[in-house]
């Protein structure tokens, strides 16, 4: 998509919503597909901070995970960043790849560090069902290897002055994502074009909502006269908890007993049997009005939700 057409979209934006002064608009972009000129019409479009998929900077491990972009590419892709007044961007880092060694994985993150970050996404790569590497699993590195890449990843980003603020997310002071923020809070987005998901409340009901996924689809029912190209679905008031807390107890701060009852309607009572069992097994902490996951919960998130 060029840097006029995004313009177009930023600017239309503006003009049906409005902005505010201090708004982050983001662009995800993979190294591949940088051009200096390119990415310079984007700033001037309006688009204030990127989020590159970076993965690895190892050839080795990018060749492994079949990226189309080299570790070369992913260096030039920053300073061709920086050079088109970027300072605001997210780096992907990927752990636990076949093959990576505690040393090659401090120096992916190392190499974001010195590249000038202010935010970095580290998570370690699972295995999803259908898809290449369900089919054909790739050797991972032992339980060992793994516990020890984790625990010397978290003190390295934090003696670099990145704070942790959710699961996998770790920023610069003032460099929290915006948008993934309020994902995670559980708040209301637009999805907007074919394939596109979206999520809306209203007198405390919430709804999903999901677009057509082919483009043709999706275009022609836009321009029938009462066509719908989406479909909605409304969340049963039973799965809110779970729904809320599959998000919120991603955050390192929690959440407190306003927002709960504001994103879903129910009182904090509806969690209190989730919190007599998660509390005692030290996996929830209470302290002033707020909930928040122990470190052990946070390790331990997909086992506790079960829990719900």
């Amino acid at each position: 998509m060029s840097s006029s057409d995004l313009g177009q979209i930023v600017s239309a934006a503006e003009k049906i919503i409005g902005f505010n002064e201090n708004i982050e608009i983001t662009l995800e972009a993979n190294p591949g597909t940088f051009e200096q000129e390119k990415f310079s019409g984007f700033r001037s479009a309006g688009i204030n901070r990127l989020s590159i998929g970076i993965q690895s900077f190892n050839q080795g491990h990018l060749e492994n995970l079949g990226r189309i972009h080299s570790g070369d590419q992913a260096l030039s892709a920053i300073s061709t960043a920086r050079k088109a007044g970027f300072e605001n961007f997210n780096l992907d880092l990927m752990h636990g790849l076949s093959g990576q060694t505690l040393d090659e994985a401090t120096a992916d993150i190392q190499q974001a560090v010195d590249l000038g970050a202010n935010h970095i996404s580290w998570y370690q790569l699972t295995i999803e069902p259908n898809t290449v590497f369900y089919n054909r699993p790739p050797t991972l590195p032992d339980d060992d290897t793994l516990w020890e890449i984790y625990q010397t990843g978290l003190n390295q980003l934090a003696s670099q002055g990145f704070h942790r603020y959710e699961i996998s997310a770790f920023s610069r002071p003032g460099k929290q994502s915006v948008h993934n923020q309020n994902y995670w809070q559980f708040g209301d987005y637009i999805g907007i074009g074919a394939g596109a998901h979206g999520k809306y409340t209203h007198n405390s009901v919430v709804t999903r909502r999901a677009k057509t996924r082919q483009p043709e689809h999706y275009l022609a029912s836009s321009r029938q006269a009462g066509g719908a190209n989406f479909k909605d679905t409304i969340v049963d008031q039973g799965e809110l908890p779970i729904e809320f807390l599959m998000n919120a107890l991603r955050l390192t701060d929690g959440f407190n007993q306003a927002l709960y009852e504001m994103r879903t309607g129910l009182p904090l009572s509806t969690l209190q049997a989730f919190l007599n069992r998660t509390q005692p097994l030290g996996l929830i902490e209470e302290r002033n009005g707020w909930i928040k996951p122990t470190n052990k919960g946070a390790q331990f998130l997909n086992s506790m939700l079960e829990m719900v």
